[in-house]
């Protein structure tokens, strides 16, 4: 079974390195990075880094896989993943995220995200960001709890291109947006999903929120206890043995109509 995985901002598909390294140790071969538009793969001059138009890009990407993959993302991959799941289920066998708690109906976007969405504070947010050299926005995503190798090979690709489709992204995703698929979050029982929930994430909802999303969603859960937003970094043995562990029961649940 082809894994598909997709990663989020400010993000290239090095963030999943250390995880594909454990997934094949554990005999999980075919995998499959996709990198979002303007996140490690070139910014088409007429796509608008909206929401949608992410989904739809994520939903002609596995359309010309041709088979039903697992589907994994992070981040806001988790959110393109989501609206796929949603949309088209039949190119699915399952889907995992770490991002459930935004589609409950109480979350509010965390700080930096409703900066970004502000016109002038966004821009300017972005400039510090993604200012300096390399070195300097390696630096920066070391601090915020990315690893030194990660960080390193993902601020070489992020710039102004990036920086303007973050902007995009979080401004077409407002809170009306987020009620909408909080609305649609249980059409993902569709097909298998797992809830990953590292404890230490402070982006994306209390822990109890997340539960409540998953139950919503009729997901498995997998706490990742005292880990954070870059848990696939911080311990990618223990990510990759949940996933495994989730494909097993998958793997074993009656085939999808």
């Amino acid at each position: 079974m082809t894994i598909v995985l997709v990663h989020g901002v400010p993000e290239t598909s090095a963030v999943w390195d250390p995880l594909v390294d454990e997934l094949t140790a554990l005999g999980h071969g075919d995998v499959v990075r996709l990198s979002p538009p303007g996140f490690g793969a070139p910014l088409p001059v007429d796509f608008g880094c909206t929401a949608g138009e992410y989904r739809d890009w994520l939903v002609g990407e596995l359309s010309r896989i041709g088979s039903p993959v697992d589907l994994v993302g992070h981040d806001w991959g988790g959110g393109h993943v989501l609206g796929a799941a949603v949309q088209r289920p039949d190119l699915l066998r399952s889907w995992a995220i770490d991002v459930i708690g935004l589609f409950e109906p109480d979350y509010v976007w965390h700080d930096l995200a409703q900066a970004w969405q502000r016109p002038g504070d966004g821009e300017r947010q972005i400039e510090r960001v993604f200012g300096g050299s390399p070195a300097d926005r390696a630096q920066r995503m070391v601090r915020s709890g990315v690893s030194e190798p990660a960080a390193g090979a993902m601020a070489m690709e992020q710039g102004e291109e990036m920086g303007r489709a973050i902007l995009a992204l979080y401004r077409s995703a407002g809170q009306r947006m987020l009620a909408e698929l909080s609305r649609d979050l249980p059409k993902a029982a569709a097909r298998p999903g797992l809830a990953v929930i590292p404890t230490e994430d402070s982006f994306v909802g209390t822990v109890a929120a997340r539960v409540r999303g998953a139950q919503r969603a009729g997901a498995v859960v997998e706490m990742l206890e005292g880990r954070g937003h870059w848990w696939m970094l911080e311990d990618p043995k223990q990510g990759a043995l949940a996933l495994s562990a989730f494909w097993r029961y998958v793997k074993d649940q009656p085939a999808a109509a």
